[in-house]
C-alpha cells in the first residue's frame, strides 16, 4: 500500500509550510470506526458513524472497505442499486472493482485510482470485483466517501469522473518525511485533478516513521483525519490515533499529523492517513438508505420513482470485466 508513490518523495514539488501566525487547528475528539458489512458480505469500517453530522457537513459518511486478502471465490461487491442527491467518491489503494451505471457510466478503477460519481437526480449502479479476481482472489483495499450536494444541484444531471491514479498531484512535504497524494482540492496554491460541485479537499498522505507533516487548511473549511494504517498523533496537542480511528479538528487554518518512530505491523511502513475538508453546506439533510435530500417528501419522491423506474434501468449489454 499504496501503487501510487514515488522512490524519494524529495524530487516532488513540495507543499509549503503554512504562513507566520496561522492558526492550528486543536483535535475535538477521536473517535473508533465501527466494524460491519456492506453490499454481497464485504467487511467495512465506517469511519464516521460516531461523530455528529454537524462536525461532517458537507460529507455525509465514509467506509474503509477492507483491507482484506481474499481467498478465490471470496471477493464480494454490490448489487444493482439506486443512488440520488449526493456523490460517491470510491478510492481504491489495492485491488481492482468495476463500476457500472445506468447513465453510461463506468470502468475498472484499481491502485489508486479514483471514481468520482456524481448521482443527482439519480441513476442505478453496480460496483463488483472483476471475474478474475473472484477466481483467483487477492488483497482488496479502498475507501468509499458521500459527498452531499446542495439542494440547488440534488437534481443535476448524474456525471461520471474516471480519475487515474497517475494524474493524482503528488506532492512532498518540506522535509520530504511525508507523501501528499492529491485527489481533490487546493492545498498550498497545488490542485488537484477531483472536480467537485461542492467545495472539498481530498488527501491521502503517507508519514514517515517518526516524521510529522503540518498544512495549511482552509479556515472556512471543516477538517476530518481518519487512519488507514499504522500510527500516529494529530494537532499539536499530539493525540494519538491509529488504524481505524478519525480525528475532528476544530477551527483554524492549519493541522498537523505525526507518525509515531515505530509503526505496528502492516503492509505500509508509514502512517497512513486520509484528510477531508469541505465547505459546509448548512441545509437540512434527510438520509434513508441510498438517497441523500433535504426534507422526508424528497426522499418520499425519490423513493416512489425508483420503484416506477425513473432512476434508470440496468443496462442490456452489462459487461463487469473479466
Amino acid at each position: 500500500m499504496p501503487a501510487v508513490t514515488v522512490e524519494n518523495p524529495l524530487v516532488l514539488p513540495r507543499v509549503a509550510a503554512p504562513a507566520e501566525g496561522s492558526r492550528p487547528r486543536p483535535v475535538l475528539a477521536v473517535s473508533t470506526a465501527i466494524e460491519g458489512f456492506e453490499g454481497e458480505g464485504f467487511p467495512v469500517r465506517r469511519a464516521f458513524a460516531k461523530i455528529n453530522q454537524k462536525y461532517l457537513d458537507p460529507f455525509i459518511m465514509m467506509d474503509q472497505m477492507g483491507e482484506v486478502d481474499y481467498a478465490a471465490g471470496e471477493p464480494k461487491g454490490t448489487p444493482w442499486h439506486p443512488h440520488r442527491g449526493f456523490e460517491t467518491v470510491t478510492y481504491i489503494i489495492d485491488g481492482t472493482f468495476v463500476h457500472q451505471d445506468s447513465h453510461g457510466g463506468g470502468g475498472v478503477i484499481t491502485d489508486g485510482d479514483t471514481q468520482w460519481m456524481t448521482a443527482g437526480s439519480g441513476l442505478l449502479h453496480i460496483e463488483t470485483p472483476p471475474e478474475s479476481l473472484v477466481v483467483s482472489g487477492g488483497l482488496f483495499h479502498g475507501l468509499q466517501l458521500w459527498v452531499n450536494l446542495p439542494a440547488s444541484d440534488k437534481m443535476i444531471a448524474p456525471r461520471y469522473q474516471d480519475i487515474r491514479g497517475g494524474s493524482v498531484k503528488l506532492l512532498a512535504s518540506p522535509d520530504g518525511g511525508a507523501l501528499v497524494r492529491l485527489i481533490a482540492g487546493d492545498i498550498g496554491g497545488h490542485q488537484g485533478p477531483g472536480a467537485t460541485h461542492t467545495p472539498i479537499t481530498m488527501i491521502h498522505v503517507s508519514v514517515n516513521p517518526g516524521a510529522q507533516i503540518t498544512l495549511p487548511w482552509r479556515a472556512d473549511f471543516n477538517a476530518l483525519a481518519y487512519g488507514l494504517a499504522g500510527s500516529g498523533s494529530a494537532g499539536e496537542e499530539h493525540r494519538p490515533f491509529h488504524m481505524g480511528q478519525a480525528v475532528v479538528f476544530g477551527e483554524g487554518d492549519s493541522l498537523t499529523i505525526r507518525a509515531d518512530d515505530k509503526q505496528p505491523d502492516s503492509r505500509s511502513e508509514h502512517f497512513e492517513v486520509v484528510l477531508l475538508g469541505g465547505l459546509p453546506i448548512r441545509e437540512p439533510v434527510a438520509w434513508y438508505g441510498p438517497f441523500v435530500m433535504n426534507s422526508h417528501t424528497e426522499l418520499q419522491q425519490a423513493m416512489d420513482d425508483f420503484q416506477a423506474g425513473r432512476l434508470g434501468t440496468i443496462p442490456a449489454d452489462t459487461n463487469l470485466g473479466s
